[in-house]
C-alpha cells in the first residue's frame, strides 16, 4: 500500500483546499497521512486519514524555532516513511522539500498556491530575502521525481527564471476546485434599496482590505446606496493582520458590516450582489473567487499574478489597479449601477466556473499526477 503524506501550514487550510484530493487518494487504495498546525480534526477522522501535529508559525522569525521545526518534519517523515510527499504553501514547500530529499522519498508534488509577498521585494532588506528563499526553492525543489503544480503562469514564470523548477516539471492546474452542487447558482437578490458587496479572506492588509474599507467611504460619500460586507477574521500571528480595533473602528464609522470567519460562503455569497478581493498579496487563484464564478456573482479584484486569473476581464468581472480605492470604489459603483450588466457577468461566471474550475477536473488532475510519479518511483 503507497503511503501519501500531505504537509501544509494549517489544517484549516488543508480541510478548504485539498481535503478531496486526500479523500480520493485513500479510495484508490492509499494509507493517508496530514502533517498541519491544529485547528479541528473532525474531517480528517471522519474520512479515514491519519493526522499529525506540527505547529508551522506564520511570521516565521525566529531561526531556532523554524530548525526545530524542521528537525521534527525531518524525525516525523523518518517514522512514516512516505512514498509520495504532497506539499502544500510556502514553507511546507521549502521545508518538506529539503526534508524529502535528505530522506530519499521517492516522490514529490510541491503545491504553489501563490509566493506572497517575498517576490516583490522594495528595499534591500527585501531584496536579501528574496535571494535567501530562491535558494531555499532551488534546494527544495531539486528532486529528480517531483511535479511542481502552479495556479497561474505568473508564478510558474518566476520560479522558472529563478532556476529553481524545471519546465519539464512544472504544471498548471488552475486553483483548488469548487463543488457546484455546494456552490450552486442562484440569481442574485432583488436590490431594491441596498446592493451587497462582499469581500472573504484572510483580513491581512495585503489582502486589499484597507482599500475595500477606504473604497467603502468614497461610497458612501458619493451616496451610492450599498453594503459593503467583510467576511474573515483576524491573523495574530501575522505582522500585517488587521486588528479587531481597526474592525471596531471601521463599524462604528459605519462602512462595513464584519462577519467574521464563516463557514456558509456559498449562502453570504447567494445574499450578496458582487463579490470583490483587492488583493495584492501574491495569490495562487484565490479560492473565493473560483466560489463566486460558481455561485453566478459579478467580481471586482486587482490585475495581479492570481486574482486576474480567476476572471475574464469584461466578461465574468472587473480588473482594478491594486493599491488603489478610487479604481475600486469606480469599479463597485459601477456594477451597482448597471445591474444587467452585473447580472450577465455572474452567468459568465458561472460558465467558467463548469469549465474549468470543478472539485472533479481539479481531482482527476492531481491523481494523474500522483500515479505518473509513482509509476516512476
Amino acid at each position: 500500500m503507497n503511503k501519501i503524506v500531505y504537509v501544509v501550514n494549517t489544517l484549516e487550510f488543508f480541510n478548504s483546499h485539498r481535503l478531496p484530493l486526500a479523500i480520493e487518494a485513500g479510495k484508490k487504495g492509499c494509507e493517508v497521512h496530514v502533517v498541519a498546525n491544529i485547528s479541528s480534526e473532525d474531517l480528517i477522522s471522519e474520512n479515514g486519514l491519519t493526522y499529525h501535529h506540527l505547529a508551522f508559525s506564520r511570521s516565521g522569525q525566529n531561526p531556532f524555532y523554524e530548525f526545530i521545526i524542521l528537525y521534527r518534519l525531518l524525525m516525523l517523515l523518518l517514522k512514516i516513511r512516505p512514498d509520495l510527499l504532497h506539499l502544500v504553501t510556502i514553507k511546507p514547500v521549502l521545508y518538506g522539500g529539503i526534508v524529502g530529499r535528505l530522506i530519499r522519498v521517492k516522490s514529490v508534488v510541491a503545491a504553489i498556491s501563490g509566493l506572497g509577498s517575498v517576490f516583490s521585494a522594495s528595499n534591500w532588506a527585501d531584496l536579501v530575502r528574496l535571494w535567501l528563499v530562491k535558494a531555499l526553492y532551488r534546494t527544495a525543489l531539486n528532486h529528480k521525481n517531483l511535479t511542481v503544480i502552479f495556479q497561474n503562469e505568473d508564478d510558474k514564470r518566476k520560479l522558472l527564471s529563478a532556476k529553481a523548477v524545471k519546465e519539464s516539471k512544472a504544471r498548471l492546474i488552475r486553483g483548488s476546485g469548487v463543488s457546484l452542487k455546494e456552490y450552486d447558482f442562484t440569481v442574485e437578490p432583488r436590490a431594491e434599496s441596498v446592493v451587497t458587496v462582499s469581500m472573504a479572506a484572510r483580513l491581512l492588509k495585503e489582502k486589499g482590505v484597507c482599500e475595500f474599507v477606504d473604497a467603502a467611504r468614497l461610497l458612501k460619500q458619493r451616496n451610492v446606496a450599498v453594503s459593503m460586507q467583510l467576511i474573515g477574521s483576524p491573523d495574530p500571528g501575522n505582522p500585517s493582520s488587521i486588528t479587531e480595533e481597526d474592525i471596531r473602528l471601521w463599524e462604528e464609522e459605519g462602512l462595513v458590516t464584519f462577519l467574521g470567519y464563516r463557514k456558509d460562503i456559498a449562502e453570504l455569497y447567494s445574499r450578496s450582489h458582487i463579490v470583490c478581493l483587492p488583493s495584492y498579496y501574491g495569490e495562487g487563484l484565490p479560492k473565493s473567487l473560483v466560489e463566486a464564478a460558481a455561485c453566478g456573482r459579478a467580481i471586482i479584484t486587482t490585475d495581479m499574478p492570481g486574482c486576474r486569473d480567476a476572471i475574464i476581464p469584461g466578461k465574468t468581472g472587473v480588473l482594478v489597479p491594486a493599491k488603489d480605492s478610487v479604481a475600486l470604489a469606480n469599479a463597485i459603483q459601477y456594477l451597482v449601477e448597471n445591474p444587467d450588466q452585473r447580472t450577465q457577468m455572474g452567468k459568465a461566471g458561472r460558465k467558467l466556473a463548469e469549465e474549468e474550475f470543478t472539485i472533479e477536473h481539479v481531482v482527476e488532475r492531481h491523481m494523474e499526477i500522483y500515479q505518473e510519479l509513482m509509476s516512476r518511483g
